[in-house]
Order: C-alpha cells, then sequence, then structure tokens
C-alpha cells in the first residue's frame, strides 16, 4: 500500500488549500482514512477522519467549520479542503489508512491506529 499526499504550500492566513492523497494497493472505500498532522516540535495529532461506512466525517475542534474531508472512490483519492487558514495551522500533514478499519471514534483519531501512511505534505500559512 501507498499513499501519496499532495498540495501543500505556502498560503497567507485566511487563504485556502486543497490537499490530495492517492492510494495505491488499498481500495479507500474500504478503509478508513484519516490525515493527521504534525507542526515543529509537537506531536502528530489527529485532523479528520472519513469512514468506510460514509455518513458524516469527524473533526478535531480546532478545524471544524474550516476544512472538509471527501473521498473520490473512482480516483481511490481522499482529500481535505482547508479553508479561512491559521498560521497555527503550519504543519507536515500526513494521510493515513486503516485497514481493516476500526469502528471506534477514539481509535480513530490515534495515529497508531492507522496501518500505513504517506510522506507527508508540509502546509505554512503566513501571519
Amino acid at each position: 500500500v501507498q499513499l501519496q499526499a499532495s498540495g501543500g504550500g505556502l498560503v497567507q492566513a485566511g487563504g485556502s488549500l486543497r490537499l490530495s492523497c492517492a492510494a495505491s494497493g488499498q481500495t479507500v472505500s474500504r478503509c478508513n482514512m484519516a490525515w493527521f498532522r504534525q507542526a515543529p516540535g509537537k506531536e502528530r495529532e489527529f485532523v479528520a477522519v472519513i469512514r468506510w461506512t460514509g455518513g458524516r466525517p469527524y473533526y478535531a475542534d480546532s478545524v471544524k467549520g474550516r476544512f472538509t474531508i471527501s473521498r473520490d472512490n473512482a480516483q481511490n483519492t481522499v482529500y481535505l479542503q482547508m479553508n479561512k487558514l491559521k498560521p497555527e495551522d503550519t504543519a507536515v500533514y500526513y494521510c493515513e489508512l486503516d485497514s481493516p478499519p476500526v469502528g471506534i471514534v477514539s481509535s480513530q483519531t490515534d495515529s497508531s491506529t492507522y496501518d500505513y501512511w504517506g510522506q507527508g505534505t508540509l502546509v505554512t500559512v503566513s501571519s
């Protein structure tokens, strides 16, 4: 399984970016797919998850209302639309895949639950 994240870059506060995560070797519609991020000197933190069962995605409070996670099954790709970006959103963003998927939310927000992750894409938000 390989996950290729892309779409990061430098953006001013209040701007938008869309991250993509292309998967190969596994079908994203059969997995829980999540985005995590890690800022310099900090631990990796949960951002958003879209579950294989469908239904409403789950977000960290810090991004709720600003970020949207979605999935394109035909492209086997997961996206993270990030709007109203803030300097504190600056981090390396990682997409992660959990297969077989767990059903407990507390596990879905824990990076150690996930079986695969990509190389990450850097998002820098300037003030």
